[in-house]
């Protein structure tokens, strides 16, 4: 974490000296991360941003009586990710003021809650230019600007009646270093290009200030950051009906494994399956659910998204032993589904059911009513991912591989941030012997999908191990 970084749960502007690292915020407790206060729905927020544009998006969202408000200030683009993870599970929605941070933390894949930012057009821009004129009457051709597409801003100008070219503009997708804007900036202006610089980025306008130059930061318009808010509780709202949604635990146990090697009688046995069946009651108590017998071993809970995402922390880990009732050594697999219908919800269950127990003993996994996998639950790999469309349907004939398998592929992938991998790290993730992986691997090389990166010899005594480079 950059040295200057602070999560802050009362925010003030203005000083960034002396801040006060404060401990993790305390959140109001509810049996749902959504409280419900009458008809109001109480959605936590979390802001964040810098610290000038935080104040302003701060004054806006305290004003809805809908929003709790947990702002984080960030210092250096570094250290976003350390002050997103710890507050992860206690936010409900994020709130950016940018979207450079915005952008980081979408890419990370660390956040499952929805993320959002307050776009910097329009009235932003207006009041930033007319800054400029007044000031320092520089015309807008004298401007390096970042962040934004050029077709943007000449609409922009379009609409105002002015008609000059804007020669210098520096846009990019996603993250960006304060770094590398403030070189842009920096260049024109030395160059005698320009005359000063407009800047969406808080620490690019600090590094330009730092050596000197003319620069103008765009801060969010109070309409905009409105605009936003609106969204974010038109989306509270969905999420609450859809927390209501019907979802289907179906869980296969052996209640043979707490038996002892002298228990062979008939009641013994009968007594163990009366114990296992009074802990699924119990558990499915905890939940808000019904519990249905599915044939031998094998049994069905009826209840909500919103209370199964409640019990497996947004359906990220496995509910503890408590929870469970000291369940877990007899689970042999649990799949949930979720549909708009009991019906639908109990198909998707029985997916997530065999897809869990192709994940090995014990595992959870999830299919949402989208079609999206989720798991296994509670293990340090955990993928989300979806059998996709016909173009994947395609490349499964092609490569004699099945969807799920390229489904989890890409998901691998996308979670190292590299779509290169060996046999071993693709065995690890995938949960199979490496001798599969290879074939995997094999198959997509012979279609044209994949090639021989390099190697890579972990132990100096072993053969080498071919890294491929995929192709999906």
């Amino acid at each position: 974490m950059g040295k200057r970084g602070v999560v802050a749960r009362h925010f003030e502007s203005g000083d960034r000296r002396g801040r006060e690292r404060l401990k993790k915020p305390s959140f109001p407790t509810a049996m749902g991360r959504r409280q419900k206060e009458g008809c109001i729905i109480r959605i936590r927020l979390g802001l964040f941003g810098a610290d000038d544009s935080l104040s302003i998006i701060q004054a806006v969202a305290q004003e809805y009586k809908e929003l709790v408000c947990v702002p984080v200030v960030y210092w250096d683009e570094s250290e976003v990710i350390d002050l997103i993870r710890p507050l992860a599970s206690e936010v409900d929605m994020w709130l950016f003021s940018g979207q450079v941070p915005y952008s980081i933390v979408k890419q990370s894949s660390e956040v499952d809650a929805p993320l959002f930012y307050v776009p910097h057009i329009g009235a932003s821009l207006y009041r930033t230019l007319l800054q400029a004129h007044y000031t320092e009457q520089i015309p807008v051709s004298r401007l390096s600007f970042d962040t934004y597409e050029r077709r943007e801003i000449e609409r922009l100008l379009e609409e105002a009646g002015i008609e000059e070219p804007i020669p210098y503009v520096k846009h990019y997708e996603g993250g960006i270093s304060a770094q590398e804007l403030s070189d842009y900036h920096y260049t024109l202006w030395k160059q005698g290009k320009t005359e000063a610089a407009v800047t969406c980025l808080r620490t690019a306008h600090l590094e330009l200030e730092k050596l000197g130059m003319p620069v103008y930061r765009v801060l969010p318009a109070r309409s905009a950051v409105e605009a936003v808010i609106q969204t974010i509780i038109r989306t509270g709202q969905m999420l609450q009906v859809q927390d209501a949604q019907i979802a289907v635990q179906m869980i296969e146990v052996d209640a043979m494994q707490a038996a002892s090697p002298e228990t062979f009688s008939t009641d013994d046995i009968y007594r163990l399956e009366m114990k296992t069946t009074e802990k699924l009651l119990r558990y499915a108590k905890k939940v808000q659910g019904s519990l249905k017998s599915a044939g031998p071993g094998r049994y069905v809970i009826f209840t909500t998204r919103g209370a199964l995402k409640e019990i497996t922390d947004g359906y990220k880990t496995v509910p503890s032993a408590e929870e469970t009732e000291l369940l877990y050594s007899e689970v042999i697999a649990c799949g949930i589904g979720i549909g708009r219908t009991a019906y639908e919800a109990e198909i998707q269950a029985g997916k997530a059911f065999l897809h869990a127990k192709q994940s090995g003993r014990g595992a959870w996994m999830v299919v949402f009513d989208d079609g999206t996998i989720s798991g296994p639950l509670g293990k340090s790999v955990h993928l989300r991912y979806s059998l996709g469309g016909g173009e994947l349907r395609q490349l499964a004939e092609r490569t004699g591989l099945s969807a799920a398998t390229l489904c989890k592929l890409k998901a691998i992938l996308q979670k190292r941030g590299t779509n290169e991998i060996e046999a071993h790290e693709l065995a690890s993730y995938m949960g199979i012997v490496p001798r599969s992986a290879r074939r995997i691997l094999n198959q997509l090389e012979t279609v044209g999908l994949a090639e021989v990166a390099g190697e890579t010899n972990p132990y100096p005594r072993g053969r080498p191990r071919k890294v491929y480079r995929i192709f999906l």
